[in-house]
């Protein structure tokens, strides 16, 4: 392959990306400062000391202060919180994708600058999962366009095969199940599978989405849809 088409296919890949989801992140840096806003407001910082999981899922955190006290978390003390990736999480993921921010600017409810250092962002939330209702904080990869639907990132999501061409993967790869939340309604794990069934009780009749994805009800383009949902839609 011409090395001109191989950069021309990587453009439009990190191009087509730039509404695309944030990547998930499984370990974090217990050396950089983490924000936490709690249930009643207050604000906490400090550093990681210990996180609880189950399946993959934030169960309990513990935030240390800068002269050693402790103090453990569960989801529902907590609103949302800013926490920071791993060094050798942030390098398994290879390049960043290319996010438009100045667009992402305009959701004022996200800290758009602890995200551009890099920071995830969790949020509290009841999560359906098999006929039973749990309290979860769930990585939102949606944070610059999640006003009617936020999109939650599943750690246990099996993934699509990637492309390569030229050493590079350019294709594939996409998780094929999420955590949504629809509104204020509790979230539950949407799966590609299943996505044609819920298309409508997600967008309704979005003429945006219809005008721009007119075919077929696909998978690859769910973060589009949420994104043109959220930006063209009334």
């Amino acid at each position: 392959m011409k090395m001109t088409t191989l950069i021309t296919l990587l453009f439009l890949t990190f191009y087509c990306s730039a509404q695309d989801f944030l990547d998930g992140n499984f370990t974090f840096s217990s050396s950089k400062i983490s924000y936490i806003t709690l249930a009643d407001g207050r604000e906490v910082t400090g550093y990681i000391d210990d996180i609880d999981r189950k399946k993959g899922l934030i169960e309990k955190i513990t935030i240390k202060d800068s002269l050693g006290k402790k103090m453990e978390f569960q989801p529902q003390d907590i609103h949302h919180m800013y926490i920071a990736p791993s060094k050798w999480d942030k390098f398994s993921k290879g390049m960043d994708k290319m996010n438009d921010f100045t667009e992402w600017d305009k959701n004022k409810q996200v800290n758009l600058a602890h995200i551009k250092e890099g920071y995830a962002l969790f949020e509290y939330s009841e999560v359906m999962i098999k006929n039973e209702k749990k309290s979860l904080l769930l990585q939102l990869i949606n944070p610059g366009y999640c006003n009617k639907i936020k999109v939650f990132f599943d750690p246990q999501a099996k993934e699509s095969a990637s492309v390569g061409i030229g050493g590079f993967s350019v294709a594939g790869g996409q998780p094929k199940s999420y955590y949504v939340k629809v509104g204020n309604e509790v979230a539950y794990k949407l799966e590609k599978k299943h996505y044609e069934d819920k298309f409508e009780s997600l967008f309704g009749n979005c003429e945006a989405i219809n005008k721009a994805y007119p075919e077929e009800i696909d998978w690859d383009f769910f973060s589009k849809h949420v994104y043109i949902h959220a930006t063209k839609c009334d």
